[in-house]
């Protein structure tokens, strides 16, 4: 496998080629779960923003954008074919009534929990297929990529209008 030489290892321990295979690895597993919930047609920013109204609605558009790192504008535009598919509803803000808090709908809710299952679904086959040591391996590997996947905190705190 070709890597490029001059990108820096992460540790004396793990090479340039190591954080490469890692990548492959991660991004395989990734579309392999994706395909297996393909035919629903969210894209990928869609998915994500369903979860995160998921765990922080109601939300407002703004906040909303902000937790997926995104200009407002991006973020109407990911939602409106969520909305118009019944995946999520948008409510008048009582505080604001120039901004809607946007909540998932029940239809949104089986979405999300379908999407799951598919994907836990091919998850659990891969793993089955897997030897008894490879499975203990792959147990003791969860702490290190749960931290991997967690998202920088940012020394500098939230943008101003951002929480």
């Amino acid at each position: 496998m070709a890597t490029d030489p001059n990108l820096p290892a992460a540790d004396p321990n793990l090479s340039a080629a190591d954080l490469a295979r890692l990548r492959l690895a991660v991004s395989r597993l990734h579309r392999q779960m994706v395909q297996a919930s393909s035919r629903l047609d969210l894209t990928f920013a869609q998915l994500s923003a369903l979860a995160r109204i998921e765990a922080h609605a109601p939300i407002r558009l703004v906040d909303l954008a902000g937790r997926e790192r995104v200009a407002a504008p991006s973020m109407i535009r990911t939602l409106a074919p969520l909305h118009a598919d019944g995946l999520i509803a948008k409510e008048p803000d009582p505080q604001d009534r120039r901004s809607a808090l946007i909540t998932l709908t029940a239809h949104g809710r089986e979405t999300i929990d379908r999407i799951r299952e598919e994907r836990a679904q091919l998850l659990a086959e891969r793993v089955r297929a897997l030897g008894p040591d490879r499975r203990e391996a792959l147990l003791a590997a969860l702490p290190v990529l749960e931290l991997l996947a967690e998202e920088p905190v940012d020394p500098a705190g939230p943008e101003p209008g951002r929480s």
